[in-house]
């Protein structure tokens, strides 16, 4: 089974419209203000799916600072999950500086969501404000068994739409404030999965840290799967496409001139995904209120 654990999907309300929503959204203008920034919706994902040979796909909305654009966006991802019971799986989408980002996470995660992310900080970074913010939601996906995904980017090189001023060291301090939660750095974790390396502290603070490959084909030499995989482990490494930046079959085929084993392979695109979200609380789907 393939499963892309990183996916984004928009209702039609904000493809067709979307530079409504750029007022008092800063972030989203960032990033889909270019005409070449793609918005998809979920019979598209599902399509691309069927020609791509995914089974199943991990899908995000966006971390709205206009409440209301988050609830309908969020319960979009839920209305999606309904329709592809078998195909999709939902993640809630939050944003951290919100005061009522834990009661959402609550409010979604009650319903059945799979998740908690794509969480992201374009402007702030990671900071302790951030992260004394993020203590309730980390809690409350801590009390569901779920995981959670982060935007993380590598914080030198060439700069691009939704490129954060995280550093290594803020993401450092992230998963070691909250190490009983299964987090996933999106992104290959900006590069943190090298520091797996160190003989002390860093490998125990990773113990329950994933890392995703979105976007890996604009950001990495191919070689980077063979070195994360030296590392870290294959079990660690989850395929993400950050669909519909990019289409899955692209990684596959960096995948394979890497030298990545079938075995490898297997793990990175669904196994460890399919035992990720087996421990969430996925039979729940109800209805949100």
């Amino acid at each position: 089974m393939i499963i892309d654990f990183h996916t984004h999907i928009f209702p039609a309300t904000i493809r067709e419209n979307r530079e409504k929503y750029f007022t008092g959204e800063a972030d989203f203008k960032q990033l889909y203000r270019p005409a070449e920034s793609k918005l998809a919706g979920a019979q598209q994902l599902i399509d691309t799916m069927d020609e791509q040979g995914v089974d199943v796909s991990v899908v995000f909305g966006f971390p709205w600072k206009n409440p209301s654009t988050l609830k309908r966006h969020n319960d979009y991802i839920h209305d999606t999950v309904e329709r592809f019971p078998e195909r999709v799986r939902g993640f809630c989408c939050l944003d951290a500086f919100s005061d009522g980002a834990a009661d959402e996470a609550e409010r979604c995660l009650k319903a059945g969501f799979a998740g908690i992310g794509e969480i992201a900080f374009y402007r702030s970074g990671i900071s302790e404000e951030v992260l004394k913010r993020l203590g309730p939601v980390m809690a409350t996906g801590q009390r569901y068994h779920v995981p959670v995904l982060v935007h993380t980017n590598e914080p030198i090189g060439h700069q691009y739409p939704g490129k954060s001023p995280v550093s290594l060291n803020q993401v450092y301090r992230f998963v070691r404030r909250f190490p009983e939660n299964r987090i996933v750095l999106a992104h290959w974790g900006g590069g943190m999965f090298f520091f797996n390396l160190l003989k002390k502290e860093v490998k125990e603070s990773l113990k329950n840290v994933y890392f995703d490959t979105a976007a890996s084909p604009f950001l990495y030499d191919p070689a980077i799967y063979r070195s994360a995989v030296q590392i870290v482990g294959a079990e660690k490494i989850l395929f993400g496409s950050d669909y519909p930046l990019i289409k899955p079959r692209r990684y596959f085929e960096e995948m394979k001139s890497s030298g990545l084993p079938r075995s490898e392979m297997k793990r990175i695109c669904g196994d460890n995904a399919a035992r990720m979200l087996n421990r969430s609380p996925l039979s729940r789907q109800t209805a949100l209120r």
